[in-house]
């Protein structure tokens, strides 16, 4: 769920295409590259991925086709560099429909994979990390019961406590980040169990 809430940071989603659009792994690598990193051409973000020239090219295309990234300007008529339109992106409502509803699971589905591919990568990278670091980073669960309203009221306090984090230091400012920082990825991930039968309705 999007935290940014300054004009052109956030982008509320709500087109099944757009969100079909963004559910692939090069697209949300390549916008996360923009979103940190600044302005790449697609040489740069080939180069950073590992992959074909013309392959960051197709994908960046198709990221502007559905307005996620556009042109920037270059140093000169040759460079051609993109850059991300929103540093975030949410989708509240886009569910409400059959296509929305699909869309979303697609790009859900495709964020768990990649928040347990940083998991892992996590897991390997700990070891040599101080305790400053590795204390604090990880996996946790917790099972409780809980009322809708408590749900929400939960979220919302999770997502009050790291929007002041978000206000100060926007992404794709490299000038906020105070020395030492590091960039952190924080996955929510909500789940909740069906009704039981003896719970009633």
């Amino acid at each position: 769920m999007s935290l940014e809430s300054e004009r052109r940071r956030v982008r509320f989603l709500d087109d099944p295409l757009a969100i079909r659009a963004m559910a692939h792994p090069i697209r949300l690598e390549l916008q996360a590259m923009l979103g940190q990193e600044g302005p790449l051409t697609a040489t740069e973000a080939a180069r950073r991925l590992g992959i074909s020239q013309a392959l960051a090219s197709h994908h960046l295309r198709q990221l502007a086709k559905y307005d996620f990234v556009e042109p920037a300007p270059g140093k000169d008529n040759r460079e051609r560099p993109w850059r991300a339109v929103s540093t975030s992106q949410s989708w509240p409502r886009a569910d409400l429909t059959a296509e929305g509803e699909a869309a979303v699971g697609v790009l859900e589905q495709l964020l768990a994979e990649r928040a347990l591919d940083r998991l892992a990568a996590w897991h390997r990278q700990r070891p040599g990390e101080e305790p400053a670091w590795s204390d604090s980073a990880g996996i946790d669960t917790t099972g409780i019961y809980l009322t809708a309203d408590e749900l929400a009221e939960l979220t919302g306090r999770m997502r009050d406590l790291l929007q002041r984090y978000v206000d100060e230091r926007p992404i794709d400012d490299k000038a906020t980040r105070p020395p030492g920082s590091r960039h952190v990825q924080i996955t929510q991930i909500v789940t909740v169990s069906p009704q039981a039968a003896e719970d009633g309705p």
